[in-house]
């Protein structure tokens, strides 16, 4: 069933939760962005790093892991669908009925040319406004991953590595993912 979500100049969350589950939209900065349903190739990459990352966390306890879509919220204008995000057993509580409810303690964007913009620009900066812990950016184009990690309200370049070599989470310590076996 189509609902009408009548043109506005700046949609809230409210516009947004009037939308039929599974509408391919992010709001971004007050507007609904239509994000367009990944690549094989996208999903791919998106599968095996979660595998990795859902049987590190499990083996470890540490908290849960989720794929897109799922909603985060992060404030009235701007809530979005993360390719993955962790969030820390600690911090569980942020787990609402219908969407996340603030920032997951890890998120990873995996690019592509309809969002890439949105995940390097103004996605990057509600991230680290809102306290992400670590964020990483994966170019399946490039065959790269960065991480970056939030250090009093700024993300950090850590590390970056491209078609070769490990990517190692700082803040799920021990957790490291070999860039042969992703792309």
């Amino acid at each position: 069933m189509a609902i009408a979500v009548p043109k506005k100049k700046k949609y809230t969350y409210e516009d947004y939760a009037k939308l039929p589950e599974g509408a391919p939209y992010q709001l971004i900065g007050g507007e609904l962005i239509i994000t367009p349903a990944p690549t094989p190739y996208h999903q791919r990459i998106s599968r095996k790093i979660e595998f990795l990352l859902i049987e590190y966390v499990e083996k470890n306890e540490l908290g849960e892991v989720f794929d897109a879509p799922i909603d985060v919220y992060f404030e009235e204008t701007e809530t979005y669908q993360p390719d993955i995000i962790f969030i820390s057993k600690e911090r569980l509580n942020i787990i609402g009925e219908t969407k996340i409810e603030g920032a997951p303690d890890l998120i990873i964007e995996i690019l592509s040319p309809s969002t890439a913009y949105y995940d390097l620009k103004k996605k990057f900066k509600i991230y680290e406004k809102h306290g992400v812990k670590e964020y990483w950016i994966v170019d399946p184009e490039e065959k790269s991953i960065e991480i970056y990690q939030n250090e009093g309200g700024q993300f950090r370049l850590i590390q970056t590595e491209k078609e070769t070599g490990t990517i190692n989470s700082l803040f799920l310590k021990g957790f490291e993912l070999n860039l042969e076996k992703i792309f």
